[in-house]
């Protein structure tokens, strides 16, 4: 039977693998302890419905030192920031009783539903506690394009669970987000929320957005000068950026958010290559993070143990590896 190659790691990749492999050394695993995570804080984890237990999470996290978690999701009948305000106060009992310091735990908002980033919207979840806000991510039409969706989002009288196949672009514009007017510009409700969440000292994400819209909204970041702006999993095929334009972004003064997900069995991304986008970006614009919450994945603590041993494996020293999983997550999330 002639093998798959295209199943199997390149020889480069292979041999590289084995050379770090045998020359990292860590400290040892004690299960469930987790060694390699102290002061990490995780801003793109995942909590929603289905996924994760949110205040077992945080206690797993505190137990192991970690410095915290920012939820971009999490499953709850409200607005992320009273439902994080809830497990804080769950998580700061508990932690009490155990003589233990706890993990700070915040609140992302991500735009959702059918009708589009809103700059009254983002007022009201920034003064309900989100630290951060994300450009569309699962309705934006670029993800409905590549993946599909659930016609729920967009169709009330479908099942939660019937799943569509990639939309044709023109059906994904119709029914999901697009940040640029039909000249190509950014529409001036994202160049507001932009200013507002400047203005407000929160952070900003770019989403799941096309090459044109990441351009057109890093112009409007650079212009007004705002430190707080972050493009997610730049190797994910959601974002799919050259090396080249990340250090265009990280010029520019936006952070390169590397996470487990692109690295992991379900992405595939080679750990080398990112090790050297962070090299070329600069450790001061990248950062770290788990991108994990689903069953298909390890919990976030684990997440950050792992692709911090990855950098560190290839290269990162322990300083490095500090600054861009505690020390610029800290900037975020307007802790340092």
């Amino acid at each position: 039977m002639e093998k798959d190659q295209a199943a199997n790691p390149t020889q480069g990749r292979f041999l590289k693998s084995y050379q770090v492999r045998r020359a990292y050394s860590d400290e040892i695993q004690r299960p469930p302890a987790v060694a390699g995570v102290a002061e990490a804080i995780d801003i793109h984890c995942h909590a929603d419905q289905g996924h994760q237990d949110p205040l077992a999470l945080a206690k797993h996290a505190t137990l192991n030192g970690m410095g915290g978690i920012l939820f971009k999701s999490i499953a709850g009948d409200g607005r992320s920031a009273d439902t994080v305000k809830e497990l804080r106060e769950a998580l700061h009992r508990w932690a009490n009783g155990e003589k233990l310091a706890p993990i700070r735990c915040e609140a992302g908002y991500v735009v959702r539903g059918a009708s589009g980033p809103s700059l009254h919207e983002t007022r009201e979840q920034i003064a309900a506690g989100a630290v951060a806000v994300w450009m569309p991510v699962a309705m934006h039409a670029n993800t409905l394009s590549k993946v599909g969706g659930r016609k729920v989002w967009w169709d009330s009288t479908a099942s939660r669970h019937q799943l569509t196949p990639p939309l044709p672009w023109e059906e994904a514009l119709k029914v999901g987000h697009y940040l640029l007017d039909p000249r190509g510009n950014l529409q001036p409700e994202i160049r507001d929320i932009i200013r507002f969440v400047a203005d407000a000292g929160k952070s900003f994400f770019f989403g799941h957005a096309t090459h044109p819209e990441i351009f057109a909204m890093a112009e409007e970041v650079e212009k007004i000068g705002f430190q707080r702006a972050v493009v997610d999993h730049p190797f994910s095929p959601f974002v799919d950026l050259s090396v080249e334009q990340m250090q265009q972004f990280a010029t520019a003064g936006i952070y390169l958010n590397f996470t487990y997900d692109e690295i992991s069995p379900l992405l595939g991304v080679d750990p080398f290559k990112m090790y050297q986008a962070i090299r070329a970006v600069g450790v001061e614009r990248a950062i770290l993070s788990s991108d994990a919450g689903e069953p298909l994945f390890p919990n976030s603590v684990e997440a950050m143990r792992l692709i911090r041993a990855y950098m560190r494996a290839y290269g990162l020293s322990d300083g490095e590896v500090r600054r861009v999983s505690v020390v610029n997550p800290a900037l975020i999330l307007g802790a340092a």
